[in-house]
């Protein structure tokens, strides 16, 4: 187990280097997390939602992914209020007092547990990952992530600290010393993370941090940027562009409250030909060609915010002087003609009207579809693949669609060349797709063109071979109980 000295110290990307190098080195590892929280998801084979997090961990270790590695997802719904998911599928929503209680707790420890012991019934070794800090006291006996998760799978701890962030020695003792005695056995050694600089400087520190924590180091991770996994959660936007650029085709997703499946996107940040950014206000968005209206898990209370801040009217005006207008999933039901709610399955707003670009509407209905896909663009025999997350159906009234399920079903709904909305997840990371996007608004489309499949496992190798060289593989194989 990967487990944290905080949140965002890279657990979820170690977990995923981990997962490559064992396949390399000729097992079969599987990745686990008992309980996420995150509005990046992804549909697993059967239709049913995981974090984002551990398909990709999935991905690296060449598997397809399965709810079994992620048998509890939350996805909030608010400052207080989250969607439970549960081996895959809605269990209700809840407010963190309710979750957090003792009572119901057994439940979901039992699905957790459960999912772990079928998975290392196939799958060895497993790289489980923890949650945030191993060392929340106030939430020992509720924690179902963590080191009781620990105990349940015998599995030794490796504790991960973000040196970036400073405090690197006393988040990492005090992580150690505020276990119990039986927890405290479990943690065999430390990876120093993020590491700036010269690492032979951190040669001192390293002993130090032996010395105190009891513990070896098992390496210390130099900070990369040139590496390019995605992320688990959305910490990571605060670093993104927030401007147009001249010479490249400017791509802006609004920066909606609750965006959800920002990875969506990830595709387009590395495309030579694209400027990707990120629109906070109806300022950033004059110099776009293109403006994307992102996911989210709260489709009105986002919608109400675009209007508030008149972001509205700045996507209207972008339409005008002839940017390309994109909707994904929330996005998409935002740019038609209203969104209803009777039963209640966001907020209590029965209805609103929507920007009025597309001409469908959509009722928010309490199930949720869930499912991988196979499509074709319309007027394009190109093979692509996405997923879709959605609460809600979208009644088009028979325009056109965007894409053509391979079920034959139509997804989407386009007004013009230039103004479409679709369902689909992923959809940005198909070649045809962006291809098409680019030629709006370039005269050269094809030019710097890449394989993203490719490049995404040659980020899994880049990483691997990282990791290689920064820990100490003889001991880590050793601490496992495979020094054979």
């Amino acid at each position: 187990m990967l487990g944290g000295t905080g949140s965002d110290v890279g657990k979820s990307m170690l977990a995923a280097g981990l997962c490559r190098i064992f396949l390399q080195d000729g097992y079969q590892p599987a990745p686990f997390k008992a309980q996420n929280m995150a509005l990046n998801s992804f549909a697993t084979p059967d239709g049913r939602e995981i974090g984002r997090a551990q398909a990709v961990q999935a991905e690296a270790a060449g598997l397809p992914c399965s709810t079994d590695m992620n048998p509890i997802l939350l996805k909030p719904t608010g400052e207080r209020t989250t969607q439970v998911i549960l081996d895959g599928l809605p269990d209700g929503n809840t407010d963190a007092w309710s979750y957090f209680r003792k009572e119901g707790r057994e439940r979901l420890r039992d699905h957790a547990n459960g999912a772990f012991h079928r998975l290392a019934a196939r799958y060895n070794p497993i790289v489980m990952e923890g949650a945030g800090s191993i060392s929340e006291i106030n939430l020992r006996e509720t924690d179902l992530v963590n080191m009781p998760m620990a105990r349940e799978a015998d599995a030794s701890v490796l504790l991960v600290a973000d040196i970036d962030r400073g405090g690197v020695f006393a988040s990492a003792y005090g992580s150690i010393m505020l276990q119990t005695e039986e927890d405290r056995k479990r943690i065999k050694g430390i990876i120093i993370n993020k590491f700036r600089g010269d690492i032979r400087l951190f040669d001192n520190g390293r002993r130090m941090m032996e010395e105190i924590c009891g513990v070896p180091v098992l390496g210390v991770v130099p900070y990369r940027r040139d590496i390019h996994i995605e992320e688990e959660d959305s910490l990571g936007l605060s670093g993104k562009s927030r401007r147009a650029m001249a010479g490249k085709v400017n791509m802006a997703v609004v920066l909606l409250p609750h965006l959800s499946n920002f990875t969506d996107f990830n595709r387009l940040e590395l495309d030579p030909r694209v400027n990707l950014y990120y629109a906070a206000s109806g300022a950033d968005l004059p110099g776009a060609d293109v403006v994307i209206i992102p996911g989210t898990k709260s489709t009105i209370a986002d919608l109400a915010w675009l209007r508030e801040h008149g972001i509205d009217r700045a996507i209207a005006a972008a339409r005008e002087r002839g940017a390309t207008i994109m909707g994904i999933c929330g996005g998409y039901q935002m740019m038609g003609r209203r969104i209803l709610d009777p039963d209640g399955v966001e907020s209590e707003v029965k209805e609103s009207p929507g920007l009025c670009m597309l001409p469908c509407e959509t009722v928010l209905l309490p199930g949720k579809t869930t499912r991988q896909v196979r499509f074709t663009l319309r007027g394009d025999d190109t093979p692509c693949t996405g997923y879709e997350i959605h609460a809600g159906a979208t009644d088009t009234g028979g325009a056109t669609p965007l894409c053509i399920l391979d079920t034959g079903e139509p997804d989407g709904c386009v007004a013009d060349s230039h103004c479409f909305g679709t369902y689909i997840h992923g959809i940005l990371d198909n070649d045809a797709v962006v291809d098409r996007l680019i030629a709006l608004h370039s005269d050269n489309p094809e030019m710097m063109r890449f394989d993203y499949k490719a490049y995404r496992e040659s980020q899994y190798d880049a990483l691997s071979a990282q990791l290689r060289e920064s820990l100490d593989m003889d001991l880590l194989y050793k601490i496992m109980g495979r020094d054979d």
